[in-house]
């Protein structure tokens, strides 16, 4: 009777620290979710905020789960089952979000496709299916006859069906490391190809050992670890375009003129031409479509090249894009291709004005200061601007 006593209090202090760790890390995800609720309209913040809720719902099932096997709340066989459906649910959906997270924030071609992304959830329709056929079947998990918790033979088909996500996101993440075009990206990547890895760790420590309590502090710390990077690009970017701003281009400058072996670098000066008119005319709201415009004709116009580059917005109606290239045609071609795609776009967009834009180009030398180089490139773009009438 002693060690019985013995072991219930066990069960209980065991239950209860659990769930101080586990509220800890609810309310810990929840402060970072208000946090940043608001702050961006970016579709990624949207994947973000719904990443945190299947977070915390991961959190809060297995909370459950744990104080009723130990004791600390009536046991109920069917409330557990529910319970650890819910549990093994989230934890799909959740990594399924934070895929889809990681490929926004890579600006990743794959999330522009409905249909890429409907294919991508399989394994997250996979588990509501077996979620479901377990209910009736006990394939997966069941409570026996003793009234005792059990993993069935199929227990393994649910890491399976999470798991995948998180490879494919380490994956890519790698192979972007690697990729030129992808010079300024390297720091956010390599946070991308660690982020998974500590949660996936934790979660394979409970498979084996489910009485440690590390996958939702572990999961808790990460998404910290990933809330504080977010805040860090968010100062770095323009909230209009989404382009980087004065801060991340200087930051690209700097890190070209420490590396010697770096190719050439040139900077092309954007001005949008008669900007004035058309927020007279139009309005600023079509004023701000308009950079926007610009903005997305300069992402298609370097998306092909597969140069180092960085895109921001200088000021204004005003942009800059450095580029990496021994290739001085490079940048005929991004000259090129941008005002193509604008004039596609203000095809599509069937807007009442039509947006051109002013182009100089200028050499960059680690002998001068940024500051003088887009001086000379901004003397290209007002003789540009004279020649073609455009001066506001």
């Amino acid at each position: 009777m002693h060690m019985k006593g013995v072991k219930c209090m066990n069960d209980t202090l065991y239950a209860i620290m659990y769930l101080e760790i586990n509220l800890i890390s609810v309310v810990l995800v929840q402060m970072i979710g208000r946090k940043t609720a608001g702050l961006s309209k970016m579709v990624s913040q949207r994947d973000f905020a719904n990443a945190i809720v299947a977070l915390i719902v991961f959190f809060l099932s297995d909370t459950a789960c744990v104080i009723m096997m130990r004791g600390l709340i009536p046991f109920m066989p069917k409330v557990l089952l529910f319970f650890k459906t819910v549990y093994f649910v989230s934890t799909s959906t959740m990594c399924f979000l934070w895929f889809i997270y990681f490929e926004h924030i890579q600006d990743s071609s794959f999330v522009k496709s409905k249909l890429s992304v409907m294919i991508a959830s399989f394994f997250v329709w996979a588990m509501a299916v077996m979620a479901v056929v377990n209910m009736f079947t006990g394939v997966m998990f069941y409570i026996d006859e003793n009234g005792q918790y059990c993993r069935g033979r199929f227990f393994d088909l649910l890491y399976l069906l999470s798991y995948p996500y998180v490879l494919v996101t380490c994956t890519r993440a790698l192979i972007g490391l690697f990729r030129e075009e992808n010079y300024t990206k390297r720091k956010m990547l390599f946070k991308l190809a660690l982020f998974p890895l500590a949660p996936a760790m934790a979660g394979l420590v409970q498979f084996f050992k489910p009485e440690l309590p590390v996958a939702c502090a572990t999961l808790s710390l990460a998404t910290l670890e990933l809330y504080l990077d977010w805040t860090e690009r968010m100062i770095s970017i323009d909230p209009l375009t989404m382009l980087g701003n004065r801060k991340q281009m200087e930051f690209f400058y700097e890190q070209w003129r420490e590396d010697s072996n770096a190719e050439d670098m040139y900077i092309m000066l954007i001005d949008a031409n008669k900007f004035k008119s058309i927020n007279d005319i139009y309005g600023h709201i079509e004023g701000d479509a308009a950079l926007v415009r610009i903005a997305n004709a300069m992402r298609a116009a370097c998306r092909d090249v597969h140069k180092r580059t960085s895109l921001a917005r200088y000021g204004g109606d005003e942009f800059v894009i450095l580029i990496c290239t021994n290739d001085e045609t490079a940048i005929s071609r991004v000259r090129m291709k941008l005002n193509e795609t604008l004039e596609q776009l203000n095809e599509d967009e069937r807007s009442p004005y039509a947006v051109t834009v002013s182009i100089g180009v200028a050499a960059v030398s680690r002998d001068v200061g940024l500051d003088e180089t887009i001086e000379k490139a901004d003397e290209k773009l007002y003789e540009e601007k004279a020649r073609r009438g455009n001066v506001r």
